[in-house]
């Protein structure tokens, strides 16, 4: 069924599904300006000058319907990009254009819910379903087919054992999370436990098939100990065997979590491991929040060898990296965040991601500020830190001394809601 089909369904489903239906409808608008510049020694300077200045509206509708248990969701996107970066992101191979803007496309999806209305080199108009699903829900029971999203495990900033769409850890934005196409259930235990499962279904990007090879099978149970929470995931992932094992517990006034997951290639069984801790005080009468958190990731290179012979002999890394699986290159990682709440209108968050074998890091300075009840500025200082050839610093390009580097960059989004 075509997108647009799908919309004039939309339209008219509130009177079809009668008076005894809850139907809400909500949404928002924002407005990203992303400013992004680039070191001499760039190669995206040799593609886009000193810097660029990219322009994202995006006009989102969330049509919600609940009745006796049953309940749909679709979410309606209306984006406009625009800007240099988006033109070359678009024309770059994945593995380079992920650095970059691109014009979201439904390619590995079970359903083409994106259409691109117009795409004119450096500006493109995309309307799309983030959202498209039905489900029924009782005390004990969640079943859901469709377009939706999906977050596991107990990282905070790396999270190893999301393994649908899971967030970039430099994410300034992370209020909804790209959907995929899935059935997903729950089954919730007297004693508080609970069993989910999920089945995600993608096609072949080169052939546009159908194909079980690049799925993902998961089932994970979560229950109590004690004071004790544990996770047990036990999946099959783009043909990978994965098990995962996620502890949680109180520490004080402060909340300790770890993730420890085992992922079976076929090539080799590699070991991924995050721990952090978080804490909350008022200094000064300011409200405060913290949190810091290690993660190994043993699909990284060792040490700083990041030149393109070395990352093309690690497939695995490689692939993940291109599939937006993986954001890293490296192993060992350092990632900590400071909530200060100003006023009770505007907070302020340092931030720090380190790849502690480089090294290397990035510096983000974001603020959120509501200018009313329904109005929101959210901005970023993002700053990058190393040498030449290390991952924040900008990795070998392949070109002598040219590196996949970029410098300063700026985000400001003003939002509305309704």
């Amino acid at each position: 069924m075509r997108l647009s089909a799908l919309l004039v369904l939309l339209v008219i489903s509130p009177a079809a599904f009668g008076d005894s239906s809850q139907f809400d409808v909500t949404g928002h608008t924002k407005l990203n300006v992303i400013g992004q510049s680039y070191p001499d020694n760039s190669v995206f300077r040799e593609l886009l000058g000193s810097s660029a200045v990219d322009t994202q509206a995006d006009a989102r509708l969330n049509f919600k319907w609940r009745n006796h248990g049953w309940a749909f969701d679709a979410d309606y996107q209306l984006v406009f990009l625009q800007g240099d970066s988006v033109r070359i992101g678009s024309d770059l191979p994945i593995d380079v254009g992920n650095f970059l803007g691109r014009v979201p496309n439904d390619d590995r999806r079970l359903f083409n819910l994106t259409d691109v209305i117009s795409d004119n080199g450096d500006n493109a108009l995309v309307h799309r379903l983030d959202r498209l699903w039905l489900g029924y829900s009782s005390e004990k029971l969640v079943v859901r087919f469709g377009r939706q999203a999906l977050s596991w495990g107990n990282g905070l900033f790396y999270a190893p054992m999301d393994l649908v769409n899971p967030f970039d850890p430099a994410t300034i934005d992370t209020e909804y999370k790209a959907g995929d196409d899935m059935l997903y259930t729950q089954y919730l235990r007297d004693n508080g436990d609970d069993l989910q499962g999920t089945a995600v279904i993608r096609r072949n990007a080169i052939t546009g098939d159908v194909d079980s090879g690049v799925a993902t099978y998961a089932l994970k149970y979560h229950g109590f100990a004690g004071e004790l929470e544990y996770d047990i995931l036990v999946a099959e992932s783009y043909s990978d065997s994965v098990l995962g094992i996620g502890l949680g517990h109180s520490l004080g006034g402060a909340h300790w979590s770890a993730d420890l997951v085992l992922t079976d290639t076929g090539n080799d069984v590699y070991v991924q491991f995050v721990t952090n801790l978080s804490y909350s005080w008022t200094l000064a009468g300011k409200n405060m929040s913290g949190i810091i958190e290690y993660h190994y990731n043993g699909f990284g290179q060792s040490g700083s060898h990041y030149s393109p012979a070395d990352i093309a002999s690690n497939p695995d890394l490689l692939t993940r990296v291109a599939r937006g699986q993986m954001f890293t290159l490296g192993r060992h990682y350092f990632a900590g965040s400071v909530l200060v709440e100003v006023t009770p209108l505007w907070s302020v968050t340092p931030v720090v991601l380190a790849n502690v074998g480089d090294p290397s890091a990035l510096f983000q300075l974001t603020t959120n500020y509501s200018l009313r009840e329904n109005m929101v500025l959210l901005g970023s200082i993002n700053l990058p830190m190393g040498s030449d050839g290390t991952e924040f610093g900008g990795i070998e390009s392949g070109l002598p001394d040219v590196y996949l580097s970029s410098g300063l960059a700026v985000f400001a989004q003003f939002a509305w809601y309704f």
